[in-house]
């Protein structure tokens, strides 16, 4: 009985390290997205810069 506990729980421990992996793949892909999009976001509000002459 043990033997078939220790190997749920096996199977279930290398379940739970891949979720993580995917998880940390998904987190990093995501937050490159978000970069992305804030930086092209920031660019199409920029106003354009009118050189002023001050005397």
């Amino acid at each position: 009985m043990t033997d078939n506990t220790q190997c749920d729980d096996a199977k279930r421990n290398r379940l739970l390290e891949a979720a993580q992996q995917e998880m940390i793949k998904f987190e990093r892909k995501e937050n490159e997205f978000r970069k992305r999009d804030r930086a092209e976001r920031a660019a199409e509000l920029q106003l354009p810069l009118v050189k002023l002459n001050i005397h």
